[in-house]
């Protein structure tokens, strides 16, 4: 291994940029119809949406007391390790690298590309979508191949224009309140056969992914100036705009758009320029052209992040050699970026696997879950010295990991059994491959 190291030198601008461009997306649009329909009405669905934003507040704590403890390349395979535990260390990477991060990459880059159909049939066919998606992989996979300051630069360009049109939303959202849309009142369906319980229950399983990705950023921490301040205040933050964010989002797409027709939309984007008749002649160019930038933007957040995980362990020499090297000049993990959107782009070859994703909610749990409880066993360590404490460390903990428990429940009710059976295949794949590292690992040490 190279004895070259990542320098640090992503700033507070650049790596809030990084958050913020990798959880908010254009799929909030695909959300908020879904959340609406299951609150049973629009009212309730801001409720909820607001409510799907405060369940992230324990784990944004937790998460910012281990990054600032351990600031360093990996995140949360280092914070496992550190824990005593290397086998969960290296689960957490094994089944983030199956099942998130390189996927992501591809469905990321396919849904960018199929949302601009409107400007050419190019665009909407097969063969030629995924040639061009396989390119938008390629290209932001060699932007952050030879630096990861242009790649925090872009991310800013990229997430400023993504909230552009939202910010419109939110403006003409807000004077148009007066609409009448916007009601508490749920559907006779609903008022006669689902408790207010259970309806805020139904909708908040929903918006967790839209609140996803977090933690991602920690994945670079070894790339972060002053990480002792800047990861708890980019996180912490980050956090409450987001929440902030939706939370307007939703309340002024339900002023814009009927609930009739927003629960018409379950399934896909819900178009609140169509509703809008200075927009409505154009509407479906400018949605698209503003969910195109806002998922481009995540690509590029994916990118520059996600490889660090892999990096991080086969440094330790717990993973494929190959995704431990830096380049010498660039300072970036070039071959696990290379490596990981060659994968993306072979994945195409599978066809359709968008249907597949949801099959791995179980798998996010279980590793949030793991990381969170690494926390009861970090503090223990006399060596564990986190710059940022979290309030009530061990409540906020708990929480943290009961959320993930509600997470992996609801997994089993809503998907099936076939889906849940692969997903665990995939995790327990990693044993043998980690005693095979194991092994090589002790035998080199020795």
């Amino acid at each position: 291994m190279s004895s070259a190291a990542p320098i640090r030198q992503l700033s507070l601008l650049q790596i809030t940029a990084i958050i913020v461009g990798t959880v908010i997306g254009s799929g909030v649009f695909i959300s908020i119809p879904i959340v609406a329909k299951l609150s049973g009405s629009p009212g309730m669905s801001i409720v909820v949406w607001f409510l799907g934003g405060v369940l992230w507040i324990p784990q944004i704590f937790v998460l910012a007391e281990m990054g600032t403890a351990f600031p360093i390349q990996g995140g949360p395979y280092l914070y496992l390790q550190k824990a005593g535990s290397p086998f969960l260390a290296f689960l957490y990477v094994w089944t983030a690298f199956l099942t998130s991060d390189t996927p992501t990459l591809t469905i990321v880059a396919l849904s960018a590309v199929s949302v601009v159909k409107v400007f050419s049939p190019v665009f909407g066919d097969p063969f030629y979508g995924k040639v061009i998606a396989a390119a938008l992989i390629g290209l932001f996979g060699v932007l952050n191949y030879r630096s990861v300051k242009a790649g925090g630069n872009i991310q800013i360009i990229l997430t400023a224009a993504k909230l552009t049109p939202l910010l419109a939303v939110v403006l003409i959202g807000i004077f148009t309140f007066h609409s009448g849309n916007v009601s508490f009142q749920p559907s006779a369906v609903v008022a006669e056969t689902t408790s207010v319980f259970a309806l805020i229950t139904a909708g908040l399983s929903s918006t967790l992914w839209s609140y996803a990705g977090f933690i991602n950023i920690l994945y670079m921490a070894g790339e972060v100036k002053n990480p002792e301040r800047t990861l708890p205040v980019a996180l912490i933050g980050s956090l409450f705009f987001v929440l902030l964010a939706y939370t307007m989002i939703a309340f002024c797409t339900s002023a814009i758009v009927p609930y009739a027709d927003m629960v018409a939309a379950v399934g896909q984007f819900v178009n609140p320029f169509q509703h809008i008749d200075f927009f409505s002649g154009y509407a479906g160019a400018v949605f698209a052209g503003a969910a195109f930038i806002s998922m481009i933007g995540v690509l590029n957040a994916a990118t520059m992040a996600q490889p660090r995980l892999e990096y991080a362990i086969a440094r330790d020499g717990l993973f494929f050699r190959a995704f431990g090297h830096l380049h010498p000049r660039y300072l970036t993990p070039d071959y696990s970026i290379l490596i990981q959107c060659g994968l993306a782009i072979g994945l195409f070859l599978l066809g359709d696997i968008e249907n597949m994703l949801g099959y791995f909610t179980l798998s996010y749990a279980l590793q949030n879950g793991l990381v969170y409880g690494a926390l009861f066993f970090l503090r223990r360590k006399s060596d564990y010295r986190p710059a940022y404490r979290a309030p009530l460390w061990w409540l906020m903990a708990a929480l943290a990991i009961l959320i993930q428990i509600y997470i992996a429940v609801g997994t089993f009710i809503a998907y099936p059994a076939g889906g849940i059976l692969s997903s665990l295949f995939l995790i327990l794949s990693g044993f043998p491959i980690y005693m095979y590292y194991k092994r090589t690992f002790s035998h080199d040490r020795t």
